[in-house]
């Protein structure tokens, strides 16, 4: 489906999102009535409920089930952010993080070749295992850059992509974007999609990416910020 399209239908993309991130991370995942959660057991040890623009009341009882635990997390996708910061406020929820965006690629506008690492000191080293492929960049025994990726139903989901300070503003964002893209291809994919950070937005809008919404994070127990593209 072409990614234009794919953007009226923001909630079928969050499922697909959590299914994939969820797969690159190995969680446990439930149905909320009709919205989605996720166990963070690596993290939190407790659920993330994720939603797209639920209603006054749904966001009320998602408000309720969070707040009964400190380490629980509300996540919802909205392009109406003052409303839900609004009711964030209303119902006891602290956001924790606002930055975040949902973005999507139509996937055969992304090189599906291997692409050359800019330094001869670097190194790439591939692997998938579980239905995620992993990429990797080391430059000696130090990990300078990483990711992962997971598809799911001809949508790979891109997960923590990351550079080490050491070995920023080098191209290797990029690098390990191609990297993971050019793995995703064994698989008949249509579209990418991933949450990106702020820093992430700027990388992933140079390769053609296209923002579909913003991502508010909220939570009872803790004011630290949080960040589902990369934590």
């Amino acid at each position: 489906m072409n990614p234009d399209a794919l953007v009226e239908d923001i909630a079928h993309l969050l499922e697909v999102w959590v299914a994939g991130w969820s797969g690159c991370r190995g969680y446990e995942t439930r149905a909320e009535g009709r919205f989605t959660a996720a166990l963070r057991a690596d993290k939190t040890g407790d659920w993330e409920y994720f939603a797209h623009d639920p209603s006054d009341e749904e966001f009320a009882a998602l408000a309720a089930t969070t707040a009964e635990a400190k380490n629980r997390i509300l996540t919802v996708l909205t392009n109406d952010v003052q409303r839900y910061k609004y009711l964030a406020g209303l119902h006891g929820l602290k956001v924790t993080s606002a930055s975040q965006t949902m973005m999507i690629v139509d996937m055969q506008t992304q090189d599906a070749e291997d692409p050359w690492l800019p330094d001869d000191d670097l190194q790439l080293a591939t692997s998938q295992a579980k239905g995620v492929h992993h990429a990797v960049v080391h430059a000696g025994e130090q990990v300078a850059a990483s990711g992962r990726v997971f598809v799911v139903n001809g949508t790979a989901v891109f997960d923590k992509i990351v550079t080490e300070p050491a070995f920023q503003r080098r191209g290797l964002g990029t690098f390990i974007m191609k990297a993971l893209a050019a793995q995703a291809y064994a698989n008949d994919v249509e579209n990418g999609l991933l949450l990106a950070s702020l820093d992430g937005q700027k990388l992933y809008s140079h390769l053609g990416w296209d923002v579909v919404c913003h991502v508010l994070m909220m939570s009872a127990g803790t004011d630290e910020d949080s960040d589902l593209s990369g934590a």
